[in-house]
């Protein structure tokens, strides 16, 4: 098939306007393993389109690990990366893991790239992709999966530490030992993350009920990041988590989600966090939002989503709630630090419609 006519589908919005990933260069499909990592890695503007699974799982590896948890069933177990069992979980039991060495070795991506599914059974199986002080990156209709689900430390499905205009947007990732999308501690600005499915079920769980507890953290310095529109379930933490380092902060726009079988939390602020909830559907959710000490606004009256207009320009949308818990979130500290033209042209829709929309228009073989 002929793929020279193909690019990302949609335009960037949110924090991301003005992404263009590998912009009008000619599509090319990679026939390997190595020509796919190659052309992710170099320094050329390409548009790289996917249409199969590519298995990078690798060979079992043995390395020493740890026992954090002692719930049932199916506890994830901890890989012993950088000495983590002995410096956080000192009393767990010490054991052997034996995990795959594709999930500790992610993909580099570099500047000025598309990667784009055709269809809906396009992607990457066993390791995940890497973003470093990178620019105009889109990634969007793949799938990742099988990432050492077992274990904690085993893999996340998409790193980035530092970089700028990143568009993450309609995939679909699931079984990942760790986080489903990682910022590290540089400054990950004008990036949106939307129209995703992030499946939580799982086999190995750090909660031992069959959810997903690692999904989001966002703790870079200056992080600017819409999540938008994405498809959370069953999972159990980390929707996302932000924040957490002194001294640092985050600017972090929610809207429009829909949360589904949580059974932990969702949203955590932390300290240095800014986030913006608006107009997402909580359904079945434990705790929508911690009780953290980083600053959110979380509008769950119609008075308190008026009360938006003084400080970012117009109103919010209401939170929904169905069969959740309480949330008591209302920083206004957080709207002056999101009191920009991004969060204030959003087009931001009622929570009541967001189901019935997330579930038709989130994840693969939609757009492409």
């Amino acid at each position: 098939m002929d793929y020279r006519a193909a690019t990302a589908v949609g335009t960037a919005f949110g924090y991301a306007t003005g992404t263009t990933g590998g912009g009008s260069a000619t599509a090319a499909t990679p026939t390997s393993n190595a020509q796919l990592v190659s052309w992710l890695g170099d320094s050329t503007a390409r548009v790289i389109v996917l249409t199969t699974m590519f298995d990078f799982t690798g060979t079992a590896t043995s390395a020493a690990g740890c026992e954090p948890w002692t719930c049932s069933p199916n506890p994830q177990l901890a890989i012993d990366k950088d000495d983590w069992c002995e410096n956080y979980e000192p009393s767990a039991t010490k054991t052997t893991i034996t995990y795959n060495s594709g999930g500790m070795a992610p993909i580099t991506v570099g500047s000025n790239k598309t990667l784009l599914g055709k269809g809906s059974s396009a992607g990457i199986t066993g390791t995940g992709l890497y973003l470093s002080g990178v620019e105009n990156v889109i990634i969007q209709n793949i799938r990742i999966t099988n990432i050492n689900p077992e274990f904690v430390w085993g893999g996340d499905a998409i790193g980035i530490d530092g970089g700028q205009y990143i568009w993450i947007d309609h995939n679909y990732i699931d079984h990942i030992g760790r986080q489903f999308i990682a910022t590290g501690y540089g400054a990950v600005t004008h990036t949106t993350i939307s129209n995703n499915v992030f499946n939580g079920q799982s086999t190995y769980s750090a909660t031992c009920n069959g959810c997903q507890y690692w999904v989001l953290i966002l703790t870079g310095d200056g992080d600017q990041i819409t999540l938008a529109l994405n498809y959370f379930y069953y999972t159990s933490g980390r929707g996302p988590h932000v924040g957490g380092t002194s001294g640092y902060t985050q600017k972090i726009h929610i809207y429009n989600n829909y949360y589904v079988t949580v059974l932990g939390h969702a949203i955590d602020p932390e300290v240095g966090a800014n986030v913006l909830a608006e107009g997402n559907y909580f359904n079945v959710v434990t705790t929508p939002v911690l009780a953290g000490v980083g600053a959110a606004y979380v509008p769950t009256t119609s008075a308190q989503a008026s009360a938006c207009s003084s400080y970012i320009g117009r109103a919010c949308q209401v939170n929904a709630f169905l069969n959740s818990g309480t949330v008591s979130a209302a920083s206004t500290s957080a709207l002056q630090a999101l009191d920009d033209s991004y969060v204030l042209g959003a087009s931001v829709m009622a929570a009541s419609a967001v189901g019935a929309y997330v579930q038709a228009n989130a994840g693969l073989g939609i757009v492409n």
